[in-house]
């Protein structure tokens, strides 16, 4: 039977073909592209502990899988809703597993780390209310505020990156124009991520949380915590970042996700139980999506036995050191050579020392030719991607670097020198302007 033909594209069809060859034009198309190949050494993924593919998590679930079959209670869809046909009991015995290791009175499963972000800032701001933000918050943060009922009047505000000064600014700057925010007569959701994906940094909790009770001693100013690249690698036995500084009662929700360290799918909302009973009634997120299913949840369930009973601290010991390996060679490479901030830079702007306290695995490579340099390190044998405008602010493009508890001392090494050869290269070459569109297809 002969393929169907193409119909012609339709007016909105065209308009959109429009719109990709413009960002084609400008380099910012987004493709979809196959994991690295085998002998590829993997620096790209969130995978921080490599539990995705470890042999004894791997054993664990099939175990799950089959003593499930066995019974017949193997069910590969969850039906519906978990307000309609789509709970399993697995569900609540995780609810239950997950926040007492985190060290929280109560949590709410959703499908994703993103869905969880969205229902927790679309459905907790009341009207009236204000939320500040972290210049730097996830995707996911900014539809759930937009989603929110305090969006259309004013009441997001962002706060410069990381900076518990810009936070009080913005929040004298809230006292001063309604004195509801100072009686308690209004809330404050402040909004930062544990670890930032992109920079790799890590939140000035204790500053951030100092300035909130000092400037709203009502009690009505509520930091939420998106634990999603902290979770498994920083704190005792995984437990994030919130944990590690035993913050764990004066900050009002965390967001834990199941998808990176973890290496399964799906995330939690920790907080207090009338907030779990608040989000089982208003978060459309949660109301309106169907369930995960067995399987999703017996991943969480033999990822969260294996971090609890310690059989990740090795995983965790070895990837820091790693860090440790990755920094100090990077460094040195550009005390030796020495080359232009635009072609190659460590620094990340208005940051010292984003690894000093709790070292993780995020390393920004700055680069004004990041496809270039993540095209020539690709043909040595190491992947790993270029970040670019507009999901990093222009400017500060970069090789992403995510190390993992599989990856050698050795293979850091390669990465090191690959990168070491490129900027040599470039260097003799003296060429520091725009990539060649040769450079460019290569990715």
């Amino acid at each position: 039977m002969a393929p169907p033909e193409t119909p012609p594209l339709r007016p909105l069809e065209q308009h959109f073909t429009k719109l990709l060859a413009r960002r084609k034009t400008r380099s910012l198309l987004r493709r979809i592209e196959d994991p690295p190949p085998p002998g590829v050494a993997d620096f790209t993924s969130n995978d921080y502990l490599s539990l995705s593919s470890h042999p004894s998590l791997t054993k664990a679930y099939i175990t799950h899988l089959t003593a499930a079959y066995t019974s017949s209670s193997l069910s590969l869809g969850s039906t519906g809703s978990r307000l309609l046909s789509g709970h399993h009991p697995l569900a609540a015995h995780l609810e239950s597993l997950i926040p007492a290791h985190h060290r929280a009175p109560a949590g709410l499963l959703f499908n994703s780390g993103y869905d969880a972000n969205a229902a927790l800032l679309s459905a907790l701001p009341q009207p009236g209310d204000a939320v500040l933000y972290d210049a730097l918050v996830h995707a996911s943060a900014h539809d759930g505020m937009r989603l929110s009922r305090v969006a259309a009047t004013g009441g997001l505000r962002r706060f410069a990156h990381n900076s518990a000064e810009s936070l009080e600014s913005e929040l004298r700057r809230l006292l001063a124009e309604d004195a509801a925010y100072a009686a308690g007569a209004r809330n404050v959701f402040i909004v930062v991520e544990a670890v930032y994906s992109m920079d790799g940094d890590v939140a000035a909790l204790p500053s951030l949380l100092s300035v909130v009770e000092t400037l709203l001693p009502a009690g009505n100013g509520y930091v939420i915590v998106d634990e999603a690249h902290s979770t498994g690698i920083i704190g005792p036995r995984g437990r994030g970042l919130v944990s590690a500084l035993q913050l764990e009662s004066r900050v009002f929700a965390r967001v834990v996700t199941f998808g990176k360290a973890m290496g399964a799918a799906g995330a939690i909302v920790l907080c207090s139980a009338a907030t779990k009973a608040y989000l089982t009634n208003y978060a459309r997120p949660f109301i309106y999506t169907t369930a995960a299913a067995f399987p999703s949840l017996a991943a969480v369930k033999v990822a969260y036995d294996f971090l609890m009973d310690g059989h990740a601290d090795a995983l965790a010991a070895h990837l820091q050191q790693l860090v440790s390996e990755l920094d100090q060679r990077l460094a040195a490479l550009v005390v030796h050579l020495k080359p232009p901030k635009a072609l190659l830079s460590l620094t990340i702007p208005g940051i010292e020392n984003a690894h000093a306290e709790f070292p993780t695995p995020i390393t920004p490579i700055f680069t004004s030719h990041p496809r270039s340099l993540a095209a020539f390190v690709r043909t040595r044998g190491y992947a790993v991607r270029p970040i670019v405008a507009p999901t990093v602010p222009r400017g500060t493009e970069r090789v992403r670097v995510c190390l993992h508890a599989g990856n050698s001392v050795e293979q850091v090494e390669g990465l090191v020198q690959a990168v070491g050869e490129w900027v040599r290269g470039r260097m003799e070459g003296g060429v520091e302007g725009e990539e060649t569109q040769e450079e460019r297809a290569r990715l």
